[in-house]
């Protein structure tokens, strides 16, 4: 079970979901959400994290538009409603966001200094941009539609970077996921995988489509490369 923290930036402040493992000090985690906010499956992921050794933050990113979005999978009124914020959402002022909560993230009570970020969908897109605009120490990105938007930026991506792609996500065609895989083939820093047969979200938990074999190989591959990435104060 966690608790709630502030993040403050120039712009005002904003809540944050945060869980702390047993032992500190620790490295941090960014986590970004997808279009339904810090609901209980992102909280889940914290908590997850946190077992796993890592202090887990997740950030409210639509807190410009509507502050403490927390929706259910399950709702088709929740959808339309996360939908909506999503086309709305700026993507350049997430990126201070994100940077903002990765900076707030190093120097927490606990921490060591290292900070990753991990994403799902706009999450994950958030991700990526925020690798390539920002400083982070590690990026995992899982199934960011509209990455292929933002590929030119990929050269500034340095750090290490997981990407998770499904093989059949309907929220990001084929050529999208194949012009992902390619663009970041050749960044011997950045690693692709791609889960066939699964549709978006799949690892999420409880989620329609959530493929407990593919979800359990994306998540140990997640914490494997965290913990190597961030075991090291900077």
């Amino acid at each position: 079970m966690g608790d709630h923290i502030e993040i403050t930036t120039k712009d005002g402040a904003f809540a944050a979901y945060r869980a702390v493992p047993a032992a500190l000090p620790a490295p941090a985690v960014v986590v970004l959400h997808e279009v339904f906010g810090v609901n209980a499956d992102i909280r889940q992921t914290c908590d997850d994290l946190a077992a796993h050794g890592v202090i887990a933050i997740a950030p409210d990113l639509f807190w410009r538009q509507k502050p403490g979005v927390d929706l259910d999978v399950r709702s088709e009124a929740d959808w339309n409603t996360g939908l909506a914020l999503y086309q709305a959402y700026d993507r350049d002022l997430g990126v201070d966001d994100v940077a903002a909560t990765v900076r707030a993230a190093a120097v927490i009570n606990g921490a060591t200094g290292k900070v990753g970020v991990l994403g799902y969908c706009l999450g994950g897109l958030m991700t990526f941009l925020a690798a390539a605009r920002s400083h982070v120490d590690a990026a995992v990105a899982f199934h960011g539609a509209d990455t292929e938007k933002y590929l030119g930026e990929a050269p500034s991506i340095t750090v290490p970077m997981l990407v998770h792609l499904a093989g059949e996500d309907e929220f990001m065609p084929e050529p999208a996921r194949a012009a992902i895989t390619a663009a970041l083939a050749t960044h011997a820093n950045v690693q692709v995988f791609t889960y066939a047969g699964c549709h978006h979200a799949f690892s999420r938990h409880n989620g329609a489509h959530n493929d407990a074999k593919a979800a359990a190989l994306a998540n140990q591959r997640t914490w494997s490369f965290l913990t190597a990435m961030l075991r090291t104060a900077p």
